[in-house]
Parts: C-alpha cells; structure tokens; sequence
C-alpha cells in the first residue's frame, strides 16, 4: 500500500476476528516501529508483545477506553525510559504511528489505546519500572469493521503566518 493512501484509509480499529496475527506480520509492524523518528535519535522505546489473554483481560479491566482489547489476538505496549530522551512522550507516540500504519498497510487493523490515567495499576503487570514510561497499547488483528469516519476540509484547519 502505498504511504499516502495508507495514511488517508487507517481507521482506529476495535472489533477483530479472532484469526491469530502471523509472526513475520508482527515482526514487520514491530520493525516499522524501530524506523520511527526519536529525539536525537535516542530509539528508547520497548516494545511488549502481550498475547496472553489473561494479562490482556485484566489490563482491559483497568480501562474505561480498553474494554475491547480481548477481542484482539496481540497487544503490543509500548514503553520508553524518560531519563534517555529529552522527548518520550513523542518519541513513543511516532513509534506507536509507525506501528499502527504498518498494520494497516499490512492488512490488520489497531487502535491507539491511552493506558496514561491506569499506568500505576498496569505497569506492574508488565514488568515496566518506574522510571520507565507506559505511552500507549495497540491492539492488533484482523479487523471485523470497516469503520467511516469523516474528515474536515483542509480550508478549516490551515491558516497562512497566524491563526
């Protein structure tokens, strides 16, 4: 799929079949995930590949947002150490877009899932320090909606010099 169009037809994805996600597909998300941008280019990110349905159950338990992550076969969290980036909440955050454009390219679907407001409860259950920082969990499989969101016009969101 080519970059752009993958861009303007990713959709945030929270119904999957319960069809396991191949290996080398997740590999190829996770090694879009290591291209990303970082501050520096510090790489600090981790990435937890979680496919046990217990540890996914219970994290979804803690989320107000999260209660469909079950349904997916593989939650990847990703995970970056503030003390070696002066950026770690971008940082994580382009890691995470690279992943959830990847998946879609690839023919999955994911959804950006904020884990911010529980990451005291949730970081214990996955082995994350405290000196490291919880951005984000996606989960990923083969999507079982099509969702259609609409965009705004360009005209109401670009603004020449000033607002």
């Amino acid at each position: 799929m080519e970059a752009l169009e993958a861009i303007k037809t990713r959709r945030s994805i929270r119904k999957f079949r319960s069809d396991p996600v191949p290996e080398e597909i997740l590999e190829q998300i996770l090694d879009a995930a290591r291209w990303a941008p970082s501050a520096k280019n510090s790489q600090t990110w981790k990435f937890i590949v979680i496919k046990d349905l217990k540890i996914i159950t219970d994290i979804a338990e803690v989320l107000r947002w999260g209660r469909f992550i079950p349904q997916a076969p593989v939650v990847i969290a990703v995970v970056v150490d503030p003390r070696l980036t002066p950026h770690p909440v971008e940082d994580g955050t382009l890691a995470a877009y690279s992943m959830l454009l990847a998946i879609h390219a690839l023919g999955l679907g994911g959804c950006w899932v904020d884990p911010s407001y529980r990451e005291e409860i949730i970081a214990p259950m996955l082995g994350i320090s405290g000196e490291e920082k919880l951005i984000s969990l996606i989960p990923i499989g083969y999507a079982d909606e099509t969702p259609v969101m609409p965009r705004k016009e360009l005209r109401d969101i670009v603004f020449i010099n000033r607002l």
